[in-house]
């Protein structure tokens, strides 16, 4: 549904704000509060028609889903919003009457600081496509200050600087200071049986409030209004008087610190004890506030909490999260008076649980110690849960101790929060067929053979309409021109381009609008790295977090080894290419950082040798995000997709090139082997072993060192990154290959599937060469891409595990 306003209407809401709130006439007004003004005009919109879908949800007793995620990778709102609510004609015109571009609008806002990689891009497609689709949800987070970091390279080298989005971003917010809630940490727990009735209190404790910030929501076509409530942390005195008297002027302001803390960025690194205690807290608190608001807004229109499970659904995204089981729990027992069986029954029947990985380290686990310290009553319940699960786990597994320690909640002085989501959740899903099929056959086998009627699949989808209607508008309107937009709504409809896989016309325009926006991205790599690219060149990307298990490693040896064959022969015979990186590492994530400065020492070796003569350029992007993807996504010719094989549970980046007309090189893992699935052999490059082949290499025996003592190119990398890459040595990674520095050397596989993926990069080459072939497989790409849109996995989550129906309007 397109929002009923006009041009002249827009005008004057901005022209309003801009003399009540900031004081000037729209002919004085600086950029900066033309664009204040503006992100406040549609605020408040969008704030407007929310009471209305409000008062309609109301009316139809519509269920409520409530999505709790530690990160929600927004982007930037504006044009967003503008987009799905059909008036960016209407706001640009009337931003550009008052004498600026809306470019130079846009451009003000900061991506939203509340997320970091796949998972928090996962959970804002699902509020946009929720909303799409008409459902009734709303996304729980925190208000972080700095997000994750502003990520700086300074001679190769990540340095974090605070990422202060809240400067210009805070336009979004509303505030909702009435609903404040209080979260407690520490203390001593006391119990009293009075009249057959459990009474608990939690003394000596430290109180923080949660106070919340909401920002709506927007959908495509449709009045239906979201919403992500964010939470702040504040102390309940922020200046204690005495101590400032007596001179204790820092411990005056101690509380306030220390609460605050909490919200300041996502993901504080985890490497020391205060660490893990400020995460253990951060999850605490905002799912604490979240379910006290759940239970608030329930009660608020029903007799009591009988019929929670018929109203509302929560779903866990990823282990984060988890805490919400047990302070349902507690909330039940101790808040509202039901026994343990009425309150587990509650809780059961509510939650649901998205599993997003295989990796050990991500399966979250939290020091016993810590944990009842920091909780001591939200131990007290993860004990009486455990104690019983173990029952469960005993009756099935008789006298099988490995089994029942191995799936325990409590075990070996950790407390293990996936396993709390098996025990409680309703329903368990991962994120693509191959990484379902890992947990219902390995990592979560025991409970699995127990329960199998609770584990599902959805399979990761995408915003198809930001990353090519907003994006990539050039194939948005060659798409329209084909098909019509029916593909906005229902992404299905892009198969309705096969039909044109033949017209010689229409794969000509397809090439020459991935030229122009080549063009574009070349134009951002010379602002802002000071390196000129052959936008002629194939584009190769692999941008995403940095880990070991993505592989970035196994493309940039590739690079060295193109290198290295052009320094042997000079007249050698390949295409230009330029291959582009975008990543963070996590803070402290040493080996991650030394992968990031390899590729950067790379970059310099190569772009600046004449002997490359242009044929090979290295770039690596600072500070990666969604606004940047937002340029790198539609220029992508190349998407590499290299992890090993069984190790990434779907990825989304994978799709966004896809429907952007990027061909696929990778394994067959994740999402990866339902998009081969839907495009086919000839429609991809594939390499590498497959997750049973790992599986197998593993218990045979993996032996790093043959692969350097065997193959001579292997061995030339090894001894090159020892030597020096750019002057630089590089043996910390040379060793982690080949000696392991007291660990697994190689624990990705390399150099395993070091020649299956040079020999698919050398099938690139050659297939570029044929451009109208190349053409009709991007073509490809696009028409089978539907099946990756978020609507499509929404709707499965909505029917299949939350129940949910939609609201009509």
């Amino acid at each position: 549904m397109k929002f009923n306003i006009t041009q002249k209407e827009i005008e004057n809401h901005i022209s309003g704000v801009l003399t009540s709130y900031f004081g000037v006439k729209p002919e004085d007004a600086s950029k900066a509060q033309i664009y204040r003004a503006t992100c406040m005009v549609i605020r408040d919109l969008l704030t407007s028609e929310r009471v209305n879908f409000k008062k309609k949800c109301r009316a139809q007793n519509a269920k409520q889903v409530y999505y709790m995620s530690m990160e929600f990778l927004l982007g930037r709102s504006l044009r967003n919003h503008l987009f799905n609510m059909g008036i960016i004609d209407e706001a640009t015109k009337a931003v550009e009457s008052f004498g600026v571009k809306m470019d130079e609008i846009y451009a003000f806002e900061p991506d939203a600081g509340l997320g970091n990689g796949g998972l928090g891009r996962l959970a804002a497609a699902y509020m946009d496509s929720l909303t799409s689709c008409d459902y009734a949800a709303n996304g729980f987070c925190i208000l972080y200050d700095y997000g994750i970091f502003k990520q700086v390279i300074v001679d190769g080298w990540q340095l974090e600087q605070p990422d202060d989005w809240l400067k210009m971003g805070d336009v979004w917010l509303n505030p909702r200071p009435e609903e404040t809630y209080q979260v407690k940490f520490g203390g001593v727990v006391e119990q009293n049986w009075q009249d057959g009735k459990l009474s608990v209190t939690q003394r000596d404790c430290t109180v923080v409030n949660a106070v919340p910030y909401d920002m709506n929501v927007s959908g495509y076509d449709t009045s239906a209004v979201n919403r992500l409530r964010l939470w702040k942390s504040q102390a309940p005195q922020d200046f204690d008087m005495d101590m400032f008297s007596k001179g204790e002027y820092i411990k005056a302001s101690a509380a306030k610190a220390m609460a605050e803390s909490i919200n300041k960025v996502l993901y504080p690194a985890d490497d020391h004890i205060e660490g893990k205690s400020l995460r253990l807290k951060q999850q605490y608190f905002f799912v604490s506030a979240s379910i006290q608001s759940i239970l608030r807004r329930h009660l608020k229109f029903n007799p009591s909490l009988d019929n929670l499970a018929d109203r509302v659904a929560i779903h866990i995204n990823d282990t984060h999260p988890t805490l919400c089981i047990p302070e349902l729990m507690r909330l039940l027992l101790d808040e509202y008076g039901y026994g343990w069986d009425q309150a587990w029954d509650i809780t059961t029947h509510v939650i649901s649980y998205t599993n997003h990985t295989v990796m050990a380290e991500a399966l979250e686990k939290w020091p016993q110690s810590l944990f009842q310290s920091l909780l001591p009553r939200i131990y007290q319940i993860v004990q009486e849960i455990n104690q019983r699960f173990c029952g469960e786990l005993w009756a099935y597994y008789p006298n099988n101790w490995d089994v029942v320690n191995r799936n325990a909640i409590l075990a070996n002085g950790q407390v293990k929060m996936a396993n709390l989501c098996l025990a409680t959740s309703h329903t368990i899903n991962g994120v693509s067929a191959l990484h379902s099929d890992i947990l219902k056959n390995d990592v979560f086998a025991d409970y699995y053979r127990m329960h199998p009627e609770k584990f599902t699949n959805v399979t990761n989808g995408i915003t198809h309409r930001r990353w090519v209607a907003q994006a990539n508008p050039r194939l948005a309107s060659l798409l329209n021109d084909l098909i019509g937009d029916c593909w906005l709504k229902d992404a299905d409809k892009l198969q309705d381009l096969q039909k044109y896989m033949g017209d010689r016309h229409v794969l000509d325009r397809l090439a020459d609008i991935k030229l122009q926006n080549k063009q574009d991205l070349a134009k951002y790599i010379l602002e802002h790295n000071g390196v000129e690219v052959d936008p002629s060149s194939i584009f190769d990307v692999q941008v995403k977090r940095l880990h070991e298990y993505k592989r970035q490693l196994l493309n940039a040896l590739n690079i060295l080894d193109l290198y290295l064959q052009i320094k042997e022969n000079p007249n050698i015979d390949i295409h230009p290419r330029t291959f582009i990186f975008g990543a963070k590492a996590a803070s402290a994530y040493y080996m991650a950082k030394q992968i990031i400065r390899f590729i950067c020492a790379l970059g310099d070796l190569v772009n600046n040798d004449p002997d490359v003569k242009g044929r090979l350029k290295v770039v690596f992007l600072e500070n990666y995000r969604v606004s940047l993807a937002e340029i790198i996504m539609p220029a992508a010719e190349v998407s590499e997709q290299i992890s090993l094989a069984g190790k990434e549970a779907s990825g989304t980046g994978n799709m966004k090139f896809m429907i952007n007309g990027a061909l696929t090189i990778g394994t067959l893992d994740g999402a990866n082997v339902e998009i081969h699935s839907e495009v086919g052999d000839g429609n991809i490059f594939l390499f590498g072993m497959l997750a049973n082949e790992v599986e197998d290499l593993w218990r045979r025996g993996y032996n790093p060192s043959h692969y350097y003592q065997t193959n001579p190119r292997i061995k030339r990398l090894i001894d090159m990154l020892r030597q020096g890459v750019n002057n630089i040595s590089f043996g910390e990674i040379a060793d982690s290959l080949t000696t392991g520095r007291g660990g697994q050397p190689d624990s990705y596989m390399v150099l395993a599937d070091f020649d299956s993926y040079s020999a698919a990069q050398r099938r690139v080459n050659d297939t570029y060469l044929d451009k109208e072939t190349w053409n009709r497989m991007s073509l490809v790409n696009i028409a089978k891409a539907g099946f990756f849109a978020a609507d499509r996995a929404v709707e499965e989550y909505a029917t299949r595990i939350w129940n949910l129906q939609k609201v009509r309007h």
